[in-house]
Protein backbone atom coordinates (compact mmCIF):
# COMPACT_ATOMS: atom_id res chain seq x y z
CA UNK A 1 0.00 0.00 0.00
CA UNK A 2 1.22 3.52 -0.78
CA UNK A 3 0.99 5.53 2.39
CA UNK A 4 0.14 9.23 2.23
CA UNK A 5 3.20 11.44 2.30
CA UNK A 6 1.76 14.45 4.09
CA UNK A 7 0.49 14.47 7.66
CA UNK A 8 -3.23 15.13 7.95
CA UNK A 9 -4.07 18.49 9.50
CA UNK A 10 -7.40 19.37 10.99
CA UNK A 11 -9.19 21.93 8.86
CA UNK A 12 -8.79 25.42 10.17
CA UNK A 13 -6.92 24.47 13.34
CA UNK A 14 -3.38 24.23 12.03
CA UNK A 15 -2.45 21.24 14.17
CA UNK A 16 -2.04 17.53 13.76
CA UNK A 17 -5.23 15.71 14.87
CA UNK A 18 -3.13 12.90 16.34
CA UNK A 19 -1.70 15.19 19.00
CA UNK A 20 -4.88 15.06 21.16
CA UNK A 21 -3.66 17.40 23.88
CA UNK A 22 -5.09 16.92 27.36
CA UNK A 23 -5.22 19.47 30.18
CA UNK A 24 -3.31 18.62 33.35
CA UNK A 25 -3.78 21.60 35.63
CA UNK A 26 -2.19 24.57 33.88
CA UNK A 27 -0.02 22.33 31.69
CA UNK A 28 -1.12 20.90 28.33
CA UNK A 29 0.38 17.48 27.57
CA UNK A 30 0.01 15.48 24.38
CA UNK A 31 -1.32 11.95 24.76
CA UNK A 32 1.41 9.35 24.39
CA UNK A 33 1.26 7.40 21.14
CA UNK A 34 2.39 3.89 20.27
CA UNK A 35 5.99 4.95 19.53
CA UNK A 36 6.51 5.55 23.25
CA UNK A 37 8.69 2.63 24.45
CA UNK A 38 6.22 1.51 27.12
CA UNK A 39 3.22 1.73 24.78
CA UNK A 40 5.15 -0.13 22.10
CA UNK A 41 5.96 -2.89 24.56
CA UNK A 42 2.26 -3.14 25.41
CA UNK A 43 1.49 -3.49 21.69
CA UNK A 44 4.04 -6.29 21.38
CA UNK A 45 2.48 -8.10 24.36
CA UNK A 46 -1.01 -7.76 22.89
CA UNK A 47 0.07 -9.19 19.55
CA UNK A 48 1.99 -11.99 21.25
CA UNK A 49 -1.09 -12.97 23.26
CA UNK A 50 -2.90 -13.61 19.98
CA UNK A 51 0.00 -15.00 17.95
CA UNK A 52 1.74 -17.09 20.61
CA UNK A 53 -0.63 -17.33 23.62
CA UNK A 54 1.98 -15.55 25.74
CA UNK A 55 2.76 -12.00 26.82
CA UNK A 56 6.49 -12.77 26.66
CA UNK A 57 7.03 -11.55 23.10
CA UNK A 58 10.82 -11.65 23.41
CA UNK A 59 10.62 -15.41 23.89
CA UNK A 60 9.24 -15.66 20.36
CA UNK A 61 12.48 -14.91 18.49
CA UNK A 62 12.94 -18.70 18.39
CA UNK A 63 9.35 -19.58 17.46
CA UNK A 64 8.90 -21.45 14.17
CA UNK A 65 6.24 -23.79 12.79
CA UNK A 66 4.04 -24.40 9.77
CA UNK A 67 0.53 -23.51 10.94
CA UNK A 68 -1.07 -24.80 7.76
CA UNK A 69 -2.20 -21.44 6.39
CA UNK A 70 -0.52 -21.81 3.00
CA UNK A 71 2.34 -19.47 3.91
CA UNK A 72 4.95 -22.13 4.67
CA UNK A 73 6.91 -21.65 7.88
CA UNK A 74 5.76 -18.91 10.26
CA UNK A 75 8.45 -17.73 12.65
CA UNK A 76 9.83 -15.08 14.96
CA UNK A 77 8.34 -12.20 16.90
CA UNK A 78 5.90 -11.14 14.20
CA UNK A 79 5.29 -14.31 12.22
CA UNK A 80 7.71 -13.88 9.33
CA UNK A 81 6.65 -16.36 6.63
CA UNK A 82 8.74 -18.36 4.17
CA UNK A 83 5.95 -18.06 1.61
CA UNK A 84 5.37 -14.30 1.70
CA UNK A 85 8.84 -12.81 1.30
CA UNK A 86 9.31 -11.18 4.68
CA UNK A 87 11.27 -14.14 6.05
CA UNK A 88 13.56 -13.97 3.02
CA UNK A 89 14.13 -10.26 3.60
CA UNK A 90 14.83 -10.89 7.28
CA UNK A 91 17.40 -13.62 6.63
CA UNK A 92 19.00 -11.43 3.95
CA UNK A 93 19.31 -8.55 6.41
CA UNK A 94 20.78 -10.88 9.03
CA UNK A 95 23.30 -12.17 6.49
CA UNK A 96 24.22 -8.64 5.41
CA UNK A 97 25.01 -7.86 9.04
CA UNK A 98 26.59 -11.20 9.93
CA UNK A 99 27.86 -13.09 6.87
CA UNK A 100 28.18 -16.83 7.32
CA UNK A 101 25.47 -17.07 9.97
CA UNK A 102 23.66 -20.39 10.44
CA UNK A 103 20.70 -19.31 8.26
CA UNK A 104 22.66 -17.82 5.37
CA UNK A 105 22.85 -21.14 3.53
CA UNK A 106 19.05 -21.18 3.24
CA UNK A 107 18.81 -17.98 1.19
CA UNK A 108 18.63 -19.79 -2.20
CA UNK A 109 15.87 -22.07 -0.88
CA UNK A 110 13.94 -19.16 0.64
CA UNK A 111 14.02 -17.41 -2.73
CA UNK A 112 12.64 -20.53 -4.44
CA UNK A 113 9.82 -21.21 -1.96
CA UNK A 114 8.70 -17.57 -1.81
CA UNK A 115 5.07 -17.41 -2.89
CA UNK A 116 4.33 -21.00 -1.90
CA UNK A 117 3.90 -23.23 1.13
CA UNK A 118 6.81 -25.46 0.11
CA UNK A 119 9.58 -26.51 2.51
CA UNK A 120 11.84 -27.62 -0.34
CA UNK A 121 15.47 -26.93 0.50
CA UNK A 122 14.57 -25.97 4.08
CA UNK A 123 13.87 -29.34 5.68
CA UNK A 124 15.04 -31.10 7.72
CA UNK A 125 17.25 -28.66 9.65
CA UNK A 126 15.85 -25.18 9.01
CA UNK A 127 13.70 -25.11 12.15
CA UNK A 128 16.61 -26.27 14.31
CA UNK A 129 18.92 -23.68 12.77
CA UNK A 130 16.31 -20.93 13.20
CA UNK A 131 16.12 -21.67 16.91
CA UNK A 132 19.91 -21.65 17.10
CA UNK A 133 20.08 -18.27 15.34
CA UNK A 134 17.48 -16.87 17.74
CA UNK A 135 20.05 -16.81 20.56
CA UNK A 136 22.17 -14.40 18.49
CA UNK A 137 21.63 -10.74 19.44
CA UNK A 138 22.32 -9.73 15.83
CA UNK A 139 19.42 -11.89 14.63
CA UNK A 140 17.15 -10.59 17.39
CA UNK A 141 17.93 -7.01 16.36
CA UNK A 142 17.30 -7.88 12.71
CA UNK A 143 13.86 -9.23 13.68
CA UNK A 144 13.11 -6.03 15.61
CA UNK A 145 14.24 -3.84 12.73
CA UNK A 146 12.28 -5.72 10.05
CA UNK A 147 9.17 -5.73 12.24
CA UNK A 148 9.43 -1.96 12.54
CA UNK A 149 10.27 -1.32 8.88
CA UNK A 150 7.60 -3.52 7.32
CA UNK A 151 4.80 -3.46 9.89
CA UNK A 152 5.04 -1.22 12.94
CA UNK A 153 6.24 2.05 11.44
CA UNK A 154 3.94 2.02 8.37
CA UNK A 155 0.91 1.12 10.51
CA UNK A 156 1.56 3.72 13.19
CA UNK A 157 2.45 6.43 10.69
CA UNK A 158 -0.75 5.84 8.72
CA UNK A 159 -2.83 5.77 11.90
CA UNK A 160 -1.38 9.09 13.03
CA UNK A 161 -2.12 10.61 9.62
CA UNK A 162 -5.68 9.34 10.02
CA UNK A 163 -5.91 11.13 13.38
CA UNK A 164 -5.93 8.00 15.54
CA UNK A 165 -4.62 7.72 19.06
CA UNK A 166 -2.69 4.79 20.56
CA UNK A 167 -5.57 2.29 20.43
CA UNK A 168 -6.22 3.02 16.76
CA UNK A 169 -2.51 2.83 16.05
CA UNK A 170 -2.45 -0.61 17.66
CA UNK A 171 -5.56 -1.72 15.76
CA UNK A 172 -3.82 -0.79 12.50
CA UNK A 173 -0.63 -2.56 13.58
CA UNK A 174 -2.37 -5.79 14.53
CA UNK A 175 -4.20 -5.75 11.20
CA UNK A 176 -1.06 -5.23 9.11
CA UNK A 177 0.69 -8.03 11.04
CA UNK A 178 -2.01 -10.54 10.14
CA UNK A 179 -3.10 -9.35 6.70
CA UNK A 180 0.05 -7.78 5.27
CA UNK A 181 0.65 -4.26 3.94
CA UNK A 182 -0.92 -4.75 0.50
CA UNK A 183 -3.87 -2.99 -1.09
CA UNK A 184 -6.09 -5.91 -2.14
CA UNK A 185 -9.38 -6.46 -0.32
CA UNK A 186 -8.00 -8.79 2.36
CA UNK A 187 -4.80 -6.81 3.03
CA UNK A 188 -4.40 -3.85 5.38
CA UNK A 189 -4.96 -1.30 2.63
CA UNK A 190 -8.15 -2.97 1.49
CA UNK A 191 -9.50 -3.19 5.04
CA UNK A 192 -8.80 0.51 5.59
CA UNK A 193 -10.45 1.41 2.28
CA UNK A 194 -13.55 -0.60 3.20
CA UNK A 195 -13.74 1.13 6.59
CA UNK A 196 -13.43 4.58 4.98
CA UNK A 197 -16.45 3.82 2.81
CA UNK A 198 -18.48 3.42 6.01
CA UNK A 199 -17.03 6.16 8.21
CA UNK A 200 -14.73 9.17 8.06
CA UNK A 201 -11.39 9.10 9.83
CA UNK A 202 -10.83 11.67 12.57
CA UNK A 203 -8.49 13.49 10.17
CA UNK A 204 -11.48 13.80 7.80
CA UNK A 205 -13.64 15.16 10.60
CA UNK A 206 -15.14 11.82 11.63
CA UNK A 207 -15.69 10.33 15.07
CA UNK A 208 -12.77 8.19 16.22
CA UNK A 209 -14.85 5.46 17.87
CA UNK A 210 -17.25 5.24 14.91
CA UNK A 211 -14.38 4.92 12.46
CA UNK A 212 -12.53 2.30 14.50
CA UNK A 213 -15.71 0.23 14.79
CA UNK A 214 -16.02 0.39 11.00
CA UNK A 215 -12.39 -0.69 10.64
CA UNK A 216 -12.85 -3.64 13.00
CA UNK A 217 -16.01 -4.65 11.12
CA UNK A 218 -14.04 -4.65 7.86
CA UNK A 219 -11.19 -6.53 9.53
CA UNK A 220 -13.55 -9.30 10.63
CA UNK A 221 -14.83 -9.71 7.08
CA UNK A 222 -11.25 -10.17 5.85
CA UNK A 223 -10.42 -12.60 8.66
CA UNK A 224 -13.38 -14.83 7.85
CA UNK A 225 -12.19 -15.18 4.25
CA UNK A 226 -9.37 -17.41 5.52
CA UNK A 227 -9.88 -20.50 7.67
CA UNK A 228 -6.62 -20.01 9.59
CA UNK A 229 -7.79 -16.54 10.68
CA UNK A 230 -11.51 -17.20 11.06
CA UNK A 231 -11.46 -16.99 14.88
CA UNK A 232 -12.04 -13.26 15.41
CA UNK A 233 -11.55 -13.17 19.17
CA UNK A 234 -8.52 -10.87 18.88
CA UNK A 235 -11.03 -8.31 17.59
CA UNK A 236 -14.11 -9.28 19.64
CA UNK A 237 -12.64 -9.93 23.08
CA UNK A 238 -9.51 -7.79 22.86
CA UNK A 239 -9.61 -4.71 20.65
CA UNK A 240 -13.36 -4.16 20.82
CA UNK A 241 -13.20 -4.42 24.62
CA UNK A 242 -10.76 -1.52 24.80
CA UNK A 243 -12.80 0.46 22.28
CA UNK A 244 -16.09 -0.04 24.14
CA UNK A 245 -14.37 1.12 27.32
CA UNK A 246 -13.34 4.33 25.53
CA UNK A 247 -9.67 3.58 26.19
CA UNK A 248 -8.44 5.35 23.06
CA UNK A 249 -5.02 5.99 24.60
CA UNK A 250 -4.54 2.27 25.39
CA UNK A 251 -3.74 2.98 29.01
CA UNK A 252 -3.26 0.14 31.51
CA UNK A 253 -4.70 -1.65 33.34
CA UNK A 254 -5.80 -3.74 30.36
CA UNK A 255 -7.83 -6.95 30.63
CA UNK A 256 -8.76 -9.06 27.62
CA UNK A 257 -9.24 -12.54 26.23
CA UNK A 258 -7.91 -14.23 23.09
CA UNK A 259 -9.12 -17.68 22.03
CA UNK A 260 -10.76 -17.98 25.45
CA UNK A 261 -7.60 -17.32 27.46
CA UNK A 262 -7.51 -14.32 29.82
CA UNK A 263 -4.64 -11.81 29.97
CA UNK A 264 -3.84 -8.65 31.91
CA UNK A 265 -1.36 -5.80 31.78
CA UNK A 266 -1.61 -3.89 35.05
CA UNK A 267 0.75 -0.99 34.40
Amino acid sequence: MAFASAAAVEAGTGHDPASHAVQTGSVTAAAVDLTDPHKKDIAMQLVSSAENSSLDWRAQYKYIEDIGDGRGYTAGIIGFCSGTGDMLELVQLYTDREPGNVLAKYLPALKKVNGSDSHKGLDPNFTKDWRKAASDKVFQQAQDDERDRVYFNPAVNQAKKDGLRALGQFIYYDAIVMHGPGSDGDSFGGIRAAAMKKAKTPAQGGNEVTYLNAFLDARKVAMKHEEAHSDTSRVDTEQRVFLKAGNLDLDPPLHWKVYGDSYSIEK
